[in-house]
């Protein structure tokens, strides 16, 4: 086993019904999150809605086998990426357990000498990336303990990573036809204040879904057509458009009547993937007329993902 290790940085998701509080309260105090300046105010209403929300996601969490998939795939994920690196592999969850206080405590008792920090998150944005590093440099700093770190910012430009997300693609699609289909690429959405402030989410997520499209057509694989749109809006403020809901209705006044739709942003299931676009998206898409709507997975524990987080932290290491 090598002397560094690799800290996998993550959201999170909620195992039970009381992790769904602490889960929807954590999120709503982070300021990266609810961008209000006062703590206080922010933790008032962050308690106020989770309180509102608790139910409502009590009846999707019910939905998808009563917790996220998001822990289970990040253990398995985490134990193929140690064989594959020969290093210790943490995993921060940012709102829920475990909790990024307890890797950094994990880490600082495993006694390697070097570490790797790996958010997740495919586009950086100040709302995930810059978020869960801050917490994790926090927490170690609470306990005073340092070490030599290197990070990685964003990966969805890697090879490997993408080569993972074409495999699940392929794996929902089977023997169907890709030019039957109209193939849409789902983002997290973003307030679009966020943005306007200069955080790099929208164009990176751009950018991806022109990476992917360019490798879908050297494998042979040509959708009718490929558009990018943005799910999980929540809140009165205006967000980065097009909507998936908007899409999917555009979709269908165009003529199609078959949809894949790949998760963008989410490297991992969770809640909103298999609830919001396998299950919600799914009950709209067939209310409509759509005649099919396939979801592809996450890449998730793969051999290939796996792989591919390997080569971006040796990178990391090497570039300091």
């Amino acid at each position: 086993m090598s002397d560094y290790g690799i800290a996998l940085l993550n959201m999170g998701g909620a195992a039970n019904e009381e992790e769904v509080s602490i889960f929807l309260k954590n999120m709503f105090r982070d300021r990266h999150i609810l961008r209000i300046g006062s703590r206080p105010l922010r933790y008032l209403l962050a308690w106020l809605i989770a309180s509102k929300r608790k139910s409502k996601a009590l009846s999707h969490y019910a939905m998808i086998g009563d917790r996220s998939p998001i822990l289970s795939h990040s253990r398995s994920l985490a134990k193929k990426l140690s064989a594959i690196a020969g290093a210790r592999v943490f995993i921060a969850m940012r709102y829920a357990p475990p909790f990024t206080s307890e890797a950094v405590a994990e880490v600082k008792k495993s006694g390697v000498k070097r570490l790797v920090l790996l958010p997740l998150y495919p586009q950086y944005s100040t709302a995930t990336t810059l978020s869960s590093l801050e917490c994790f440099y926090s927490e170690m700093k609470k306990i005073a303990f340092s070490l030599p770190i290197s990070r990685v910012d964003r990966f969805y430009d890697h090879p490997t990573y993408n080569a993972a997300i074409i495999d699940e693609i392929k794996k929902v699609l089977g023997a169907k036809n890709a030019s039957e289909f109209a193939l849409v690429f789902s983002a997290h959405g973003l307030p679009q204040s966020v943005v306007d402030k200069g955080d790099p989410y929208q164009t990176e997520c751009e950018a991806h879904a022109r990476i992917l499209t360019k490798r879908l057509t050297l494998e042979n694989l040509s959708f009718d057509e490929t558009v990018l749109a943005y799910q999980s809006k929540v809140g009165p403020l205006k967000w980065i458009t097009p909507s998936l809901e908007q899409t999917i209705n555009e979709l269908y006044r165009k003529g199609h009547r078959k949809l894949l739709i790949v998760p963008l942003s989410f490297p991992i299931d969770n809640l909103e993937t298999d609830y919001e676009l396998a299950i919600d998206y799914f009950n709209r898409a067939k209310k409509i007329g759509y005649e099919e709507f396939l979801v592809a997975r996450c890449p998730n524990d793969s051999d290939r993902f796996a792989t591919a987080l390997s080569e971006l932290a040796l990178s990391a290491l090497i570039a300091g």
